[in-house]
């Protein structure tokens, strides 16, 4: 009871310095090594940024190309999807049906990640229930022939992220309430204005939440590329593992990684720039408006 407040946040501040901040500062560290010979892993004896030199290679700008690609169509995509199905759920759904709408969208992570990404090599294969179908009823030629492309990659992290767009989208709309809804519309709102003006920006937190949650991992995923993408569908994820797994160069591998946190970063930083350019007039708009009313 006499301890300070913030040592409630001990444990969790804890976890994250030996978990998070450890193992990054050990990459970055890494990062500046070399492979000692062709048993060896990292050496850090001599420090250099040869490594970071040697990943800007023809093959990771492009991969970086395809992965950035991915990530942005793929996270609209959950955005798209997901936000109307979360405001049906918070606002449209009877509130005794939630609990069990909620459990129907946590219903995929009860399943390996690898076993559902697998699921969908079955489903999109050219011999696969799915292509036999769309040929049996006439909208398609041939087999079907979108598994090992950039399209199969797409589906696979929707399906894997969606849960993680819709559940905060579904607490943000939550959270605006009923009453604040009801007196939009009293005062001469549509139903549209209602949702852009009053809802959208209250719920504002939710969105940015999901499109991190959804963005971040869905960068450095490469279970997804390797299981449903081949050559077409690469990612960096795929590169950063193949040099500690296969090529053992660790050194290549952690300055790859480096890039990839840096590349998300500066892309969040970007789309933040353009947000806030983007929603600047309506703001000044706003002060406006209360200016003139005061």
């Amino acid at each position: 009871m006499r301890s300070p407040r913030f040592g409630l946040a001990v444990p969790a501040w804890a976890w994250l310095l030996i978990f998070f901040v450890a193992p990054i500062a050990m990459v970055v560290w890494f990062s500046f090594g070399y492979k000692p010979g062709i048993f060896g892993t990292h050496a850090n004896d001599v420090l250099s940024f040869d490594r970071y030199l040697e990943a800007l290679s023809p093959t990771f700008f492009t991969t970086f190309l395809n992965t950035l690609w991915i990530g942005v169509i793929g996270t609209l995509l959950c955005l798209l999807i997901g936000l109307p199905v979360a405001y049906w759920m918070a606002v449209k759904a009877p509130p005794s049906r939630r609990g069990l709408l909620l459990a129907l969208v946590m219903v995929p992570f009860w399943t390996n990640f690898l076993v559902r990404t697998l699921g969908w090599q079955v489903v999109l294969s050219p011999e696969g229930w799915l292509s036999t179908a769309l040929q049996g009823i006439g909208l398609t030629d041939g087999p079907l022939e979108i598994l090992y492309t950039r399209g199969a990659v797409l589906i696979g992290v929707v399906y894997n992220y969606l849960p993680l767009m819709i559940l905060p989208l579904f607490v943000a709309f939550d959270r605006v309430g009923t009453p604040l809804r009801e007196a939009s519309k009293d005062l001469g709102a549509s139903a549209v204005t209602t949702f852009l003006r009053v809802t959208v920006p209250l719920a504002r937190p939710g969105i940015i939440a999901g499109v991190l949650l959804v963005f971040i991992p869905l960068m450095g995923d490469y279970i997804t590329a390797t299981v449903l993408g081949g050559a077409q569908g690469n990612m960096i994820g795929q590169l950063v593992a193949s040099q500690f797994g296969t090529a053992q160069n660790w050194a290549l591998g952690s300055a790859m990684a480096v890039l990839l946190i840096l590349v998300i970063m500066a892309t969040i930083g970007v789309a933040a720039l353009i947000l806030w350019l983007v929603s600047y007039p309506f703001r000044a708009r706003n002060r406006l408006v209360l200016g003139e009313s005061a």
